[in-house]
């Protein structure tokens, strides 16, 4: 299906179950991935509720937004389709980037949020090293030159490619594959730290992550733990950034019993 929200085309996809022993559940993937990540674990979930999934903006089959979004636009964007398709509370499944937008939905309207399951969640501000702090000021001063030649027309054109250059050098692998308007976007969310948000977040939280997470290290799950009220945390000891596929049988045990208990199935 395919619905414009906010000004963004979105796709999302929608199991309707009339006999659900719970809430609709919502699924949320991460940064650079789509809908189709979490097919498996709709598959083994449709029995027991009605899910919704949908492609962020800028993946899978969706639009990129009309301007540099940042979590709260994302999240605005989530909970318009809900409204849309008239849930007015869901439970959540949510993963990496999703996390974020998760926390920033069960901070703000924690009246749609009956329970989370976070997997790899992102959300809080990794400690920069000195190398790359280096890296960065070095960066910014090569990119500050070649925005003063780019003012002579006749550089231009030399200049933009110099730019990609330095972009495809220093930048992130997720920064430097996106389109330059996806790019303000990406630095907007990194550079928001939603610590403060745990706090606030009433709903009982259930994380999963994996020991050995590179992308999200174990720490963050440990302070989402510590930060959020209603929280426990487990660890796949050994297993990676997608911990949730790489023990499918296992994550859907858990997230089963975690949000129907008896009615599992």
């Amino acid at each position: 299906m395919f619905q414009r929200v906010n000004g963004c085309g979105i796709h999302y996809e929608i199991r309707q179950n009339s006999n659900a022993v719970g809430t609709p559940v919502l699924f949320l993937h991460g940064w650079g991935c789509d809908m189709g990540f979490f097919s498996g674990t709709m598959d083994a979930m449709q029995e027991q509720a009605t899910l919704i999934a949908l492609d962020f903006p800028a993946h899978g089959e969706s639009e990129e937004p009309p301007q540099p979004w940042g979590v709260k636009e994302f999240a605005e964007q989530v909970k318009q389709l809900l409204e849309n398709n008239h849930i007015g509370k869901a439970d959540i499944v949510a993963h990496s980037f999703g996390a974020r937008v998760a926390i920033w939905l069960a901070a703000h309207d924690p009246q749609m949020i009956g329970k989370i399951v976070i997997t790899g969640g992102a959300g809080l501000k990794k400690p920069e090293s000195k190398a790359s702090t280096g890296r960065t000021a070095q960066y910014k001063r090569l990119k500050a030159i070649v925005s003063f030649f780019m003012k002579a027309p006749f550089l231009k054109q030399s200049m933009e490619k110099m730019q990609e250059i330095l972009v495809q050098k220093y930048g992130s692998a997720d920064y430097a594959k996106l389109s330059k308007g996806m790019r303000a976007s990406f630095v907007k969310i990194i550079s928001e730290d939603l610590t403060p948000l745990l706090s606030k977040i009433a709903a009982p939280t259930l994380l999963i992550w994996g020991g050995n997470d590179q992308e999200t290290p174990l720490w963050m799950g440990k302070t989402m733990e510590r930060e959020i009220p209603d929280a426990g945390l487990v660890i796949f000891e050994g297993r990676s950034h997608f911990a949730f596929l790489e023990e499918s049988a296992r994550f859907l045990m858990i997230v089963k019993q975690f949000l129907w208990g008896g009615n599992a199935g």
